[in-house]
């Protein structure tokens, strides 16, 4: 189908994704989040979700969210700064700067939202970000939005980045992800904050993937590396993965929270969430410190995962969390694995270029603390069965 005059023609871009396995299909989930989904009509186990401690399916987070809807209603109205910032959100926001031992915490509707408003607040023409090659698109679209100079350093190198903080000019920002969600692997925390505050620069960690799974009270990586507000001056952290619900928030001191609540505009010019969803989302938080054998669950299915894909010779790559990556290489491969895996009753999601590096296809295994002993063994014995698998 030709373009209409003056109108730019589509097709050619997506039937060039076509071509090269990069195309991207929406699924239709039916039902409730959990470690069996039905998955366009058809019954599958879950390995590929992000919901870390099983929460997102708990019938508590659904009563307290019934709770709150009678109360609040469903929509917020507004945005935080006309009539849209309730006692719900405003309770939220107190329970998770405790939580996180940061002064306040500021909610925000997605962790790519925050992302964006916090570095382009701090940041602008002539200033610097640097961040790990790997990080994030929603730090590195933060960076781009700043417009400050952008470098990239070498995969968790902090030698790497305090050399090449020598040419940072103006306000500097060195910003990385806790744990990087398409590897797994935790990003040197304590280095990163030697190297930025022997700099001068602001250090910023979005723990998306660690809040909520590491650390003994689900504090994620910084507590994981006992670190905390001295030596992160800015955690972003989301409420959609380990805590089973919908949001993001950064926490920092009270003169960061206030800026951005002047300044941020992905904050200041949109709806705030539903209040019954942050009602819910403190029920969440709740069961997340209450309930530490989940963490201690997933630990476990983690260990015996590895230990099952190594008796197997399949070659994961390093990474004590969750998030454990089959490398598959090409596109087209990671996209058979995964086909294959549904027609034996498992989804996992493949992953390719641009998510990863070109040769860096894969496929992305996520564990949670729900899955059965039987659904894990059943996921080692089709993986043992994959073709072409480097062994």
């Amino acid at each position: 189908m030709r373009a209409t005059a003056g109108v730019k023609d589509l097709h050619p871009e997506l039937a060039r994704r076509r071509a090269a396995h990069l195309y991207r299909r929406r699924r239709l989930v039916s039902g409730r989040q959990g470690p069996e989904l039905q998955l366009d009509g058809r019954p599958l186990i879950n390995f590929c979700s992000n919901d870390y401690l099983g929460l997102a399916g708990d019938p508590r987070l659904a009563e307290a969210l019934a709770r709150a809807a009678a109360e609040y209603g469903l929509g917020s109205g507004a945005a935080h700064l006309v009539s849209g910032h309730s006692a719900a959100h405003h309770a939220l926001e107190e329970e998770l700067a405790a939580f996180t031992g940061y002064p306040r915490a500021l909610l925000f509707s997605t962790g790519y939202m925050a992302n964006l408003g916090v570095i382009a607040t701090l940041l602008g023409p002539g200033d610097s970000v640097l961040q790990d090659r790997l990080n994030h698109a929603s730090l590195l679209d933060g960076g781009l939005l700043s417009r400050a100079r952008l470098q990239r350093y070498a995969h968790a190198d902090a030698a790497n980045l305090d050399r090449r903080l020598t040419g940072a000019r103006g306000e500097t920002l060195v910003a990385s992800d806790g744990v990087f969600s398409m590897d797994g692997d935790l990003a040197p925390l304590p280095q990163l904050a030697q190297v930025a505050a022997q700099r001068g620069a602001w250090l910023l960690v979005d723990d998306a993937h660690g809040l909520g799974v590491l650390g003994e009270q689900g504090g994620g990586s910084l507590e994981h590396h006992g670190l905390g507000p001295a030596q992160v001056p800015i955690l972003m952290g989301t409420l959609g993965k380990a805590l089973g619900s919908f949001g993001a928030f950064v926490a920092g001191s009270e003169e960061l929270v206030e800026t951005l609540i002047q300044l941020a505009r992905s904050y200041i010019y949109t709806t705030a969430p539903p209040p019954a969803v942050a009602q819910a989302t403190r029920e969440s938080l709740r069961l997340v410190q209450a309930e530490g054998w989940r963490r201690e669950r997933l630990r476990e299915l983690i260990s015996r995962f590895r230990a099952g894909a190594a008796a197997l010779g399949l070659p994961l790559l390093e990474s004590p969390t969750p998030i454990q990556p089959l490398l598959a290489g090409d596109a087209a491969r990671a996209l058979e694995w995964a086909g294959l895996l549904e027609q034996r009753g498992l989804l996992v999601t493949p992953i390719r270029p641009p998510t990863v590096p070109e040769g860096g296809a894969r496929l992305r295994i996520t564990l949670s603390a729900a899955h059965s002993d039987a659904q894990l063994e059943r996921l080692l014995e089709v993986l043992g069965e994959l073709p072409g698998v480097s062994r």
